[in-house]
């Protein structure tokens, strides 16, 4: 069991969201960008969520969006900027 890789979704996918947050937060060579799929079975709760963390040195910042990260295109990044 990889507690760190997505079953549904690409290691391609992942990169890519990787490199979207990185660009859209504008983030240097030491930031660390952790996405990751979360599933969930409790009422009201989507069957499947990504979380995307930030950690830096300023601090870390964390976003959860309720899609898998193969749905995730690079809008939903840019989205998160905004908030």
């Amino acid at each position: 069991m990889d507690l760190f890789r997505s079953a549904n979704s690409s290691p391609e996918q992942i990169r890519a969201i990787k490199t979207w947050v990185s660009e859209v937060f504008r983030l240097v060579e030491d930031d660390t960008v952790m996405v990751t799929e979360l599933r969930c079975s409790e009422p009201g709760c989507p069957p499947l969520e990504t979380v995307i963390a930030i950690l830096s040195s300023s601090g870390s910042r964390h976003f959860k969006l309720h899609k898998s990260a193969a749905e995730i295109a690079r809008a939903d990044i840019d989205e998160l900027c905004l908030r």
